[in-house]
C-alpha cells in the first residue's frame, strides 16, 4: 500500500526490512524527479517530493516496487554494500549486568557482540542512529527500567535484538558494552554519517583508549 504522508510525501508499505533496503537502493539508483528525501524503516519507506505530482509518483513507487519485490533477496543491497568496522574498548557500565542477564560471561558477551557482522536496519531516535541488526540473539535483553538521562558519544550499546553506536550525546535507555573512538557522525562530514540502510557492521575489540 501507498498511502499520503502530509502534503509532499508518500508513505510506501514494503512488509519487510529486506525489501524496504531494496526499494531504498533502487530509488537512489533511479531518484524520481522532485524527491528530496528517501527514509526507509523496518517496513516502510518514506519518499518526500516537494512540488510533485504525487500520482505519477505513486504509480512510479508502485511499479518500482513490484519489480523489487519479484526479484526477490538477490537483488538486497547488503551483500554489496560497504563494511564498517568499529573498533570497541568493551567498558561498559552495564557489561556484568548484560552478560547476567544473558547467562554468560562477561568474554562471551564480547566475542558474541564481536562475533558476526551486522547490518543496518534504518536510522532514527537522533541524527546519524542506526539501528544495527543481526545482533546474536544471547545478547538479547532488555532495556534499562530507567534511562540515563545523558549517554556519551561514542558508546556501543545493545536493547533487544538491536545494537548501536550513540552519534552524540543524549538520553537513552540501552544498555552499554563499551565505547569506540570512532566517530559515526559529523556533520562537517559528507555524507555527515557512516551508516546508511544496508551497511555492514563488524565490532572489533581495541585495547584502553
Amino acid at each position: 500500500m501507498i498511502r499520503p504522508a502530509g502534503e509532499d510525501a508518500l508513505l510506501v508499505e514494503t512488509g519487510s526490512l529486506e525489501l524496504s533496503h531494496r526499494l531504498d537502493a533502487a530509488l537512489r539508483r533511479e531518484r524520481p524527479a522532485r524527491v528530496t528525501e528517501i527514509v526507509p524503516g523496518p517496513e516502510t519507506v518514506l519518499v518526500v517530493a516537494p512540488g510533485a505530482d504525487l500520482e505519477r509518483l505513486r504509480a512510479r513507487l508502485a511499479g518500482t516496487l513490484a519489480r523489487e519485490r519479484d526479484e526477490g533477496p538477490a537483488a538486497g543491497p547488503a551483500a554489496g554494500a560497504a563494511v564498517v568496522t568499529i573498533p570497541v574498548v568493551y567498558d561498559g557500565a552495564d557489561l556484568e549486568s548484560v552478560a547476567e542477564l544473558a547467562g554468560v560471561g562477561v568474554p562471551e558477551v564480547i566475542a558474541r557482540h564481536a562475533g558476526r557482522e551486522l547490518v543496518v536496519g534504518w536510522l532514527g531516535f537522533a541524527p546519524g542512529f542506526a539501528y544495527l541488526t543481526g545482533l546474536d540473539p544471547v545478547l538479547h535483553v532488555p532495556r534499562l527500567d530507567v534511562p540515563r538521562t545523558s549517554v556519551p558519544a561514542g558508546s556501543v550499546a545493545v536493547a533487544g535484538p538491536y545494537s548501536a553506536v550513540y552519534p552524540t550525546a543524549s538520553p537513552g535507555g540501552w544498555r552499554l558494552l563499551g565505547h569506540t573512538t570512532l566517530r559515526v557522525w559529523d556533520v562537517a562530514a559528507d555524507p555527515p554519517s557512516l551508516f546508511r540502510p544496508g551497511t555492514r557492521v563488524r565490532f572489533e575489540p581495541a585495547g584502553p583508549a
